[in-house]
């Protein structure tokens, strides 16, 4: 049996003012996190894990557009699936290194695996979505769906 922390009104409340229970969707997010954590771990370390890119995501009436840091990567190397409301970008880089003559004594420059989902604050048109790479920043432009978009109303004074 489990135990709510948040009494049922103010959780209704919650729902009702921001479309969806934040603490599910924090405990969503932990438990992919989790998920993922558990999946790359080779019990050596969390180095070999994949890393997580920094993003920005922005909205504007007619799309969604999330701005992704991959530096040293390219654009062949990095995958982007939409599905519903969440976007998962994926990548791997390997870096190919000519050792003839050279002792490295530290290797830092990155190399490996990214991995970032995001839940999208809407829906959006999956057949249209753009990715666009440029300089080590990809962005992914969503249009929002017909649905999504808002819609003024035109407010009648006096019955007319």
């Amino acid at each position: 049996m489990t135990t709510s922390l948040i009494p049922r009104r103010l959780s209704r409340a919650l729902r009702a003012r921001i479309g969806r229970d934040p603490f599910r969707a924090l405990q969503d997010e932990m438990d992919e996190m989790l998920s993922r954590f558990s999946e790359n771990w080779t019990g050596e370390g969390v180095a070999e894990a994949a890393s997580v890119p920094s993003l920005d995501l922005s909205e504007t009436d007619g799309d969604v557009q999330l701005t992704v840091d991959v530096p040293g990567m390219k654009p062949e190397e990095i995958d982007v699936e939409v599905t519903g409301q969440t976007v998962r970008i994926r990548g791997e880089h390997k870096e190919e290194k000519e050792a003839k003559g050279r002792t490295y004594h530290r290797i830092e420059r990155r190399s490996g695996s990214i991995f970032r989902s995001v839940e999208l604050p809407c829906a959006v048109k999956e057949d249209k979505v753009v990715a666009e790479y440029k300089e080590g920043v990809l962005k992914v432009t969503l249009p929002k769906s017909e649905e999504s978009k808002s819609h003024k109303v035109k407010i009648k004074a006096n019955g007319k």
